[in-house]
């Protein structure tokens, strides 16, 4: 699928999906956009699904581009948890076989990438924030963390069904065209 798709609407694409997560995330403050991932974790699939091997890792790159000139305090870590999260995203539709044969996904197991991609970045980047004293640790921020990734979780979940129904529905067909 993705071998044949002109490689100006591949770019074009990844540009529009890696916009949208920007836009969406400028208007959150750190670390609250990281509880409300759902649009970012729906793109990132539908880019892996529609770009194919590295989808998401590519439109990942444009929105983590897109934050380091927004949050320029932040600009090598927005950068880097981005690219890290499109292949994390990438990386589980690869191990655990999201596509089926003829373009078709496998809900359950889309689900479980997302999942699972959204709990390794929201443990991993938290750890590292937290580490390097970008977040304060104090009482009643373990809790808060705690809420942050659990909601995060959900919304990885939550991203996996959506974009499963959204593939299903309405791209497969645009997808094989």
């Amino acid at each position: 699928m993705s071998n044949r798709m002109p490689k100006t609407k591949r770019i074009a694409i990844t540009t529009i999906f890696g916009t949208i997560i920007f836009i969406l995330k400028m208007g959150l403050p750190t670390p609250i956009d990281k509880m409300f991932v759902i649009v970012e974790a729906l793109f990132l699939a539908l880019g892996s699904l529609l770009l194919g091997r590295m989808g998401a890792t590519y439109v990942a790159t444009v929105g983590g581009l897109l934050m380091t000139v927004w949050r320029v305090a932040f600009a090598p870590f927005s950068l880097i948890f981005a690219v890290v999260y499109g292949v994390f995203v990438d990386g589980f539709f690869h191990v655990l076989h999201v596509r089926a044969p003829h373009g078709d996904v496998k809900t359950g197991r889309l689900v479980a990438s997302l999942t699972l991609s959204t709990a390794a970045i929201g443990l991993l980047s938290t750890y590292i924030a937290v580490l390097l004293e970008l977040m304060p640790l104090m009482t009643i921020m373990p809790f808060l963390y705690q809420v942050i990734i659990v909601v995060g979780i959900v919304n990885g979940a939550a991203a996996g069904y959506l974009a499963s129904f959204l593939w299903k529905r309405f791209l497969v067909q645009y997808a094989q065209v």
